[in-house]
């Protein structure tokens, strides 16, 4: 890497917008990478996260949670068994490779799935910029083509990257018509928001998936003296389908299968396989929850309350607490419960990737149903082809990946199939100038400039990958 003299700005080979688990596999891609290539073929890449460290649902971290996930699917196995970044790797190196043998088990605590990450994210943390939240992406024209995409950051800071890879998350989802607020909280923010509640007489928690169930577990352990409502639309909590034959809608090669279907065949894809992720509980969790039902049951002690087939029609908040009324689906009797806090465990939706482009988000394709179109690599198309690209990882490529573009599934092979999408540019890359001298930048330059409005692309179909039309 040359040195950047002053008055120049770097372009960077890649820029990762967002630092969880998917972007921490591709920042131990590039490291690896890096390692072992000639110095011509080294990218450099740099990655901007707003939290202050490696966080990852920090708030539902309960201490006896598990993984839903196979260890053996950790940050970097599946693409690299020998890479000494795996969970084995770092239960070595914290001296519990043994203990964790004896175990025998696939499914590790999730504080400890969580510590792993924060041991990987550490090694790394040379390109990691914490504490910088990125606030625009926008592309730079030379003459026609997209040849570059500048990053604006909150501190007004700028980063000129030929490739931007954005993995903001997902966002906790509320119910139609509540606010969060100091007694109405996502099940995300559990742990931090239960300081304080020591004395709760009652919870009413909303959601019928594996958060819900969790969330109800615990606060009927640790409130031993208040009663837990746990309201959802199901008749009862449904078990997920984690049996061989449905989980290979994991596999990576499943993921070839369902970009190259019709839109039609993958809409009925994930509609027949949501049971192996959404709204759905371990069948361990479901019988541990009726056994504690029924013991209160016998014992006439009805601290765990299940409203099922029911729904929340209002929530009202008053200095004391929240009085919640709950409908029955079938009967239409409505109970109304006061309550000292509402958690809703309902759920997340994918960030809005394309809020980041401003007004230059138009000119991405899209499919009938409004959606961003994505290619096999998973770079956003636009219209026309260029030499710069915007890739996307997360539960915004659900659509175009398959169910697993929100999980740890696939992480590894994902984050090594965009790796090598980007360092085959570079290499194609001749002649590239490799920084830019900033006193000049954006100021009348004709020859290289913002791009706004439907002028140029963004990363169409100009490199591999199959491109699919709307239409």
């Amino acid at each position: 890497m040359s040195e950047v003299q002053r008055g120049e700005r770097e372009i960077l080979d890649l820029l990762g917008v967002g630092f969880g688990p998917s972007n921490l596999a591709l920042a131990i891609a590039v490291s690896e990478h890096n390692s072992s290539a000639p110095a011509r073929s080294r990218l450099r890449a740099r990655f901007l996260e707003r939290q202050e460290s490696f966080g990852w649902h920090r708030g539902m971290l309960i201490d006896d949670a598990t993984m839903q996930v196979s260890f053996l699917k950790d940050l970097v196995t599946l693409r690299d068994p020998a890479s000494d970044f795996s969970f084995l790797s770092y239960l070595h190196s914290k001296g519990r490779l043994v203990d964790f043998v004896n175990h025998k088990t696939l499914f590790p605590l999730r504080v400890e799935f969580h510590d792993y990450f924060g041991w990987a994210a550490e090694r790394v943390g040379d390109l990691v910029e914490y504490g910088t939240e990125v606030t625009a992406v926008r592309p730079v024209a030379d003459g026609r083509e997209i040849t570059r995409f500048d990053v604006l950051t909150g501190d007004g800071e700028v980063y000129s990257a030929r490739n931007v890879v954005i993995a903001t998350g997902l966002v906790p989802s509320l119910p139609e018509g509540l606010r969060a607020s100091d007694r109405v909280w996502h099940n995300a923010e559990l742990l931090d928001k239960l300081d304080g509640f020591d004395d709760a007489a009652r919870f009413v928690v909303i959601g019928a998936g594996q958060s819900a169930a969790e969330t109800t577990a615990l606060l009927h352990e640790r409130f031993t003296g208040a009663q837990v409502c746990a309201v959802f639309s199901r008749y009862g909590y449904s078990p997920s389908d984690d049996s061989p034959f449905a989980n290979r809608i994991f596999d990576p090669v499943a993921v070839d299968e369902f970009h190259g279907a019709p839109q039609d065949v993958r809409d009925r894809l994930l509609a027949y396989h949501a049971n192996t992720n959404y709204s759905v509980v371990d069948l361990d969790l479901i019988e541990d929850l009726y056994r504690r039902y029924y013991r209160e049951k016998v014992l006439g002690e009805r601290r765990l309350r299940v409203l099922n087939a029911s729904r929340v029609t209002g929530v009202v908040e008053d200095g004391d607490g929240v009085r919640v009324t709950v409908e029955s689906m079938t009967t239409g009797r409505r109970t109304v419960l006061d309550a000292d806090a509402v958690v809703c465990a309902t759920g997340y939706r994918p960030c809005d990737v394309t809020a980041l482009l401003g007004d230059t988000a138009s000119m991405l394709r899209r499919d009938e149903e409004g959606r961003p179109l994505v290619a096999r690599d998973y770079r956003l198309l636009t219209e026309p082809a260029c030499g710069a690209a915007l890739y996307v990882q997360g539960g915004a490529t659900e659509h175009s990946h398959g169910i697993t573009s929100s999980l740890l599934s696939n992480n590894a092979v994902r984050s090594k199939e965009i790796l090598d999408s980007i360092a085959a540019s570079a290499s194609s890359t001749s002649n590239r100038k490799d920084h830019i001298d900033v006193t000049h930048s954006h100021c009348g330059n004709a020859e290289t400039r913002p791009v706004a409005g439907m002028g140029a692309g963004l990363g169409a179909g100009a490199r591999g990958g199959r491109v699919r039309r709307s239409g």
